[in-house]
């Protein structure tokens, strides 16, 4: 039965295509494009869209249900029936018979050409008015069947317009509840394919565009999946546009649009389950919904749903002046959609960047930061301050703010959550919950806890990052003004104590009643209460006192550290030019008594001015403890006054510096500088020049890690009991060598006692050890016993003759000795010495203005220019008039170097004068002396420069008269000069060969 006039609708256009070929062509095009365009990917879309409008229509709810059955899709749908304008509007083009249906998702009249794309044969049926369908095969032979058009479609390879011939179909089943079913054999596989997966991709976004539907069941594979709205936040806003808007907005778009003067405008934002906005679901397209899907992206994470005019391809929105209108109204929109949501950190989230993905997008967000800024959308702790209540927007936002949207706009809300405020108004700082509820008051527009200072979002709505150290700027004047102790510890709770070089201008209240900059420098007392007034000290408000104050710089005031602080440090430096300098004395007694130190732990406390026996001021480092152990060791000195002991007692006295031993200099990284000397110790400067002198030339001073020296060496009277204590721990520490550079070098303490006559009157440089070496015998006394020998050594007794030579300056010092008449040495122990000279530098030593030497074969001291080196034995008859400097003859050069004296040889010419006869060597000589010459020159009577020798060796030659003098030549020529004797014994006796040299073989 025609119930819908299919017959009718058929030949109409039958006719229209016999009249006009060309007809035919453009509904084939047509419908070829939109199947194959626009509308390819459309087909769940467009059928939820006719559920919607059907639902409608009909007043009731929208469901509809998609079910794939092998090849086979149906869509079954509530709401209002097919009727004959239905059927016509499926059976054209661009001739939608909604267009006066305000709220109609269909309005080009195009939509159910998606289904062309998977099938040659959809059917629709609805359950009271009957069922219509369509077929590719039926209509292409109808066409085939018309001569004017059997060309054209033999021209299109049997391609005919589907969907514009109808025809009348036998009723199908409509599911119960539902009240229409549209049929689609699937054209093949590729079909089936493509269909299920767009079932697959149909998601929530479906049912947000088209508010009447409210649920889609799709059933695929025995699968069964419901896509409801639930779990968004919607919030829509539409209108119908006047006669004059018309006008104004549709003057580019087709007059078929103009027909449906209504707009609307849907955003969406999926909600988790604590009510806050996420981004959208992965099945949800990221693009503007027309009310359907376009391909207008846009990069928010909320869906936009609006009546934006489309272009013709029907996926893009078209440009003009209702775009334009649209625009605004979503910008609108999207700003009360925020302003809806939670007022927490994830509402930063739905703040639009800048860049946007398209056009359009950059559009909408454009307009909605003009919007934004100017909205009070964020929750402060505090409100706004009243100066920034009337400031513009237009220095704070990204763009110039909408000027009629502002003007609307309060500045400020207070409700029954605490204020809400604008960007520009609001502030936001890193902390904690208590932290910014402590500090609220100081920030106007605070924002609460939780939400992030860098987040872009920030910066686009312009609000206020504020660091803690601007907070803490702020805690001054008449912010901070009343606000007791007990406040300032409640807030030192609540900052953070991880970050330091913001707090370091925190207030501190002080004990006095005044409020610090800064806690360093500040005090926290400890223990028992002392009366420090007089000490200009810092102390924090016990009501105050809080471990971050320590951490920031303030000290734990126990008695010590109260003893290093500045502030005391200073008084006591101060307090011998103080007016009234006994209180500052007492309340740094009671803190080094509470301390417990230890003398010598604090140097710098031998400054405080202390009372002496006789009523007048010193330096406490300056006077001696009553009955101490330097009482009666040092030169005269001011005592401790008698009082100060019997309150304080000694050890409280010495600890600050009263002298009960001696007073001890430790330091560490000392710089070794003549020019700079820091302790004020007696000839410290000169210490300084020795130590330089036994270093190799530096560039710098060097420096030594730690120094130690005994103080006032200068005014000991008893050198007996002095030396006492300084040979015995601890003072005896000081008397250790240096090494500095390498190089062992004497102690300050050590090098001022050896050159002071501090042993029975005389210098340790002076003595010598007893029983030490016996070549010092005769130079150096002996020193007193009592004394162990390793502390006589440190203090420069003299050791061993290689020791002497080996220090600085002992060369020169053992040739002033050797120099001197008063000291006696024998003639083995003056060879030695010279023996021992020998293998000195010369560069260590001046030349001496005497020696001792022999002469006439006497021990004497001779004016050096007399004195002459003998280096060969038969030399020394030719210098036999002067004094002579001794020692083995390999070692004459190097003596003579040493003492700048001149050789025997460089005296004489050692020429032999006289004549005499060759003789030939005995051979029982040759036997004992292997190298010696064969012969000899036998003189009556040597000359030698005209002097009378026994013997000369040169060139060679042996010149001799008598058996002493050719036994000498033999021997010094041989090189076997310890001989000389034995050789002379066998010259005489050759019977005695045989013993000789046996004793020769025993030597």
């Amino acid at each position: 039965m025609d119930i819908f006039g299919t017959d009718r609708m058929r030949a109409a256009v039958l006719t229209a295509w016999t009249a006009s070929p060309a007809r035919f062509r453009e509904d084939a095009n047509a419908e070829e494009d939109f199947a194959l365009g626009g509308y390819r990917d459309r087909l769940i879309v467009e059928l939820a869209q006719n559920a919607a409008d059907a639902a409608l229509r009909g007043g009731v709810p929208g469901v509809l249900r998609l079910r794939l059955d092998g090849d086979v899709l149906t869509a079954a749908n509530t709401g209002a029936p097919l009727d004959a304008i239905g059927v016509e509007g499926l059976s054209t083009l661009r001739v939608s018979g909604k267009r006066d249906e305000a709220g109609a998702a269909g309005r080009f009249g195009v939509g159910f050409a998606a289904v062309v794309s998977v099938t040659d044969e959809p059917a629709i049926c609805s359950r009271d008015s009957g069922a219509v369908r369509w077929s590719r095969e039926e209509t292409a032979a109808l066409v085939a069947s018309v001569p004017a058009l059997a060309g054209q479609l033999s021209d299109r390879d049997g391609h005919v317009p589907l969907l514009r011939l109808p025809y009348a179909a036998e009723p199908m089943e409509v599911p119960e509840g539902f009240d229409t079913v549209v049929r689609l054999p699937l054209r093949d596989k590729a079909a089936t394919e493509a269909v299920r997966g767009m079932l697959a991709e149909a998601g929530p976004a479906l049912l947000l565009g088209l508010p009447a539907l409210g649920a889609i069941e799709i059933v695929a594979d025995d699968n069964v999946r419901t896509i409801t709205a639930e779990g968004w936040r919607l919030v829509a806003d539409s209108g119908e546009f006047t006669a004059e808007q018309v006008a104004e907005l549709f003057s580019d778009r087709p007059t078929e649009e103009r027909a449906r003067p209504y707009w609307s405008v849907r955003w969406a934002v999926r909600l988790g389950d604590d009510g806050e906005p996420r981004a959208l679901p992965s099945g949800v397209p990221a693009v503007v919904h027309a009310p359907t899907p376009s391909d207008e992206a846009l990069d928010l994470p909320a869906l936009l749903i609006a009546s934006f005019p489309m272009a013709t391809d029907r996926r893009h929105v078209a440009k003009g002046p209702l775009t334009d209108f649209l625009v605004a109204k979503a910008a609108d929109s999207y700003v009360e959609l925020l302003r809806g949501l939670p007022r927490r950190p994830r509402l930063l989230d739905l703040v639009p960047a800048l860049m946007g993905k398209g056009e359009l997008d950059a559009r909408i967000r454009e307009a909605v930061l003009r919007r934004l800024p100017g909205t009070p959308l964020l929750p402060a702790l505090s409100a706004p301050a009243p100066a920034v209540e009337t400031a513009s927007f237009a220095d704070s936002a990204v763009y110039e703010p909408d000027a009629e949207w502002q003007s609307e706009q309060p500045v400020a809300e207070k409700g029954s959550d605490g204020w809400l405020v604008r960007g520009r108004e609001a502030a936001v700082l890193s902390g904690s919950a208590d932290l910014l509820a402590a500090v609220a008051g100081f920030v106007p527009g605070l924002l609460p806890a939780g939400w992030p200072a860098r987040h872009p979002a920030m910066s686009t709505l312009g609000v206020r990052r504020v660091e803690l150290s601007d907070v803490v700027d702020g805690l001054s004047g008449e912010a901070v003004e009343g606000r007791d102790a007990t406040w300032w510890h409640s807030l030192y709770d609540v900052l953070p104590h991880d970050d330091p070089e913001s707090l370091g201008a925190l207030p501190v209240p002080l004990a006095d009643g005044r409020l610090v900059r800064g806690p360093r420098g500040t005090l926290i007392l400890t223990g028992a209460a002392l009366h420090l007034e007089a000490l200009g000290l810092r102390i924090v408000h016990p009501d105050a006192a809080h471990p971050l104050l320590l951490r920031l710089g303030a000290a734990e005031a126990t008695p010590r550290t109260v003893l290093e602080d500045t502030l005391t440090r200073t008084a006591i430096s101060e307090s011998l030019d103080s007016a009234d300098s006994d209180p500052v004395a007492r309340a740094v007694l009671s803190l080094v008594d509470a301390a417990a130190l230890a003398p010598g732990e604090a140097p710098w406390l031998a400054e405080l001015a202390l009372r002496g026996a006789d009523g007048e001021l010193y330096a406490a480092g300056e006077l001696l403890l009553p009955g101490g152990a330097l009482a009666g060791i040092l030169e005269e000195g001011p005592l401790a006054a008698q009082d100060l002991v019997d309150t304080y007692g000694a050890r409280v006295l010495t600890a600050v510096g009263v002298l009960d031993g001696f007073a001890m200099v430790h330091d560490a990284d000392v710089l070794l500088d003549p020019d700079e000397c820091e302790h004020d110790l007696d000839g410290e400067a000169e210490w300084l020049d020795h130590v330089h002198d036994l270093l190799p030339d530096l560039d710098v001073p060097p420096v030594v890690a730690e120094f130690t020296a005994v103080r006032d060496l200068e005014l000991v009277a008893d050198w007996s009991a002095a030396l006492a204590l300084l040979t015995r721990p601890p003072l005896r520490g000081a008397l250790h060598p240096l090494r500095v550079e390498g190089v062992e070098v004497p102690s300050y303490t050590a090098w001022w006692l050896a050159r002071h006559p501090v042993l029975d009157g005389r210098s340790p440089r002076e003595l010598r050890l007893p029983g030490a070496d016996p070549l010092l015998q005769g130079l150096f006394a002996d020193a007193p016993s009592g004394f162990d020998p390793g502390a006589l050594s440190m203090l420069g007794v003299r050791t061993t003759l290689s020791d002497l030579l080996a220090s600085h300056g002992g060369p020169e010092e053992l040739l002033e000795l050797m120099a001197d008449d008063a000291v006696e040495v024998d003639r083995a122990q003056l060879r030695a010495l010279w023996i021992a000279l020998a293998g000195v530098e010369p560069a260590r030593v001046a030349p001496p203005a005497r020696v001792r030497a022999v002469l006439d074969g006497e021990i004497v001291v001779a004016a050096a220019d007399d004195a002459v080196v003998v280096e060969a034995p038969d030399l020394l008859q030719l210098v036999s008039a002067r004094p002579l400097v001794l020692a083995s003859y390999d070692l004459a050069e190097s003596l003579s170097e040493l003492l700048d004296l001149p050789l025997a040889g460089e005296l004489v010419t050692g020429e032999v004068t006289s004549s005499g006869a060759r003789r030939e060597v005995p051979p029982q000589v040759r036997s004992l002396l292997p190298t010696a010459p064969t012969s000899y020159v036998e003189h009556e009577r040597l000359l030698v420069d005209g002097v009378e020798c026994a013997w000369r060796f040169t060139d060679g030659t042996i010149h001799c008269t008598g058996v002493d003098g050719l036994a000498r030549g033999l021997a010094w020529a041989a090189g076997q000069w310890t001989d000389r004797l034995a050789v002379a014994a066998l010259l005489r006796d050759p019977a005695a060969v045989p013993l000789l040299l046996a004793e020769a073989d025993l030597a």
